[in-house]
């Protein structure tokens, strides 16, 4: 029929109901950790009123502190080496003069982001301990380095693909050499998707539990995994504290890449 409407699956009976319950589903457990992060009462499940005194006990925690310190450390120094080789691997890709095996080297990059994370971690540890190396945080800044290129990555090829090579066309027509094409030219216009992969990259290692938790050692244990040891006697509200921390560090960091990857797409 030439009057028949074209077929929208937005309008599907019963879509929106089940895409509000997907996200109840997902959602709601997290807003009970955070409502219970609140509560006074050392009974996880047992409301007994308004208080920020778990707040205060994980800041006077000193276990906490330090495991805490190590992961921020951890986190600094994986993104800044990820996002630095990152930006060099998406200028080679889409720059460079490889005619063949592009895809395969785009593909070997963003392996741990479809291999599943505890292989990667049961590898690396593999890795380590064949080359003897026990040296606590700096396997941990490799392990996560590694871990969050891709992250970093994807970001900046994009926008290196969105841009073309006209600018920077235009500026070896001004014979400029390639230091300055790229100080001037190129790097100014993925400063925005470099600081959404390093915002990604800090997050991903801020959170990760599996690799941080093969490859540590005494002295390196990291904040997820310190919560972990935590949870092994049994959810508290220190725990619930934590993570709602953790949470808010992460949807605001999180935000901060969507913020900054939406300007790159409009610029």
């Amino acid at each position: 029929m030439n009057g028949a409407k074209p077929f929208d699956w937005r309008h599907t009976p019963g879509l929106s109901a089940y895409t509000a319950l997907i996200f109840v589903f997902f959602y709601a457990p997290l807003l009970i950790l955070v409502i219970y992060a609140f509560n006074s009462s050392r009974l996880v499940t047992v409301w007994s009123g308004f208080s920020f005194k778990w707040f205060v006990a994980v800041a006077n925690n000193g276990a906490i502190r330090d495991a805490a310190f190590n992961s921020v450390i951890i986190a600094i120094v994986a993104t800044i080496a990820s996002t630095a080789i990152a930006t060099a691997g998406a200028l080679a890709l889409e720059r460079g003069r490889l005619r063949f095996g592009r895809g395969a080297a785009t593909a070997l990059i963003a392996m741990p982001l479809v291999v599943p994370e505890i292989v990667v971690a049961i590898t690396t540890l593999i890795f380590f301990s064949g080359l003897g190396m026990h040296h606590g945080l700096i396997n941990l800044m490799i392990a996560h380095t590694v871990f969050c290129i891709p992250f970093a990555l994807l970001p900046i090829q994009a926008r290196l693909r969105d841009m073309g090579g006209t600018l920077e066309e235009a500026g070896r027509d001004l014979y400029a050499d390639e230091w300055r094409l790229f100080r001037r030219v190129t790097l100014p216009l993925l400063l925005p998707a470099i600081s959404a992969g390093a915002i990604m990259a800090f997050v991903v290692s801020l959170d990760d539990f599996l690799i941080s938790m093969m490859v540590s050692s005494a002295g390196s244990t990291t904040l997820p995994v310190y919560i972990y040891g935590m949870m092994r006697l049994g959810v508290t509200p220190e725990v619930n504290a934590i993570s709602t921390i953790l949470l808010a560090v992460s949807i605001v960091f999180v935000a901060a890449a969507l913020l900054i990857g939406r300007r790159n797409k409009l610029a």
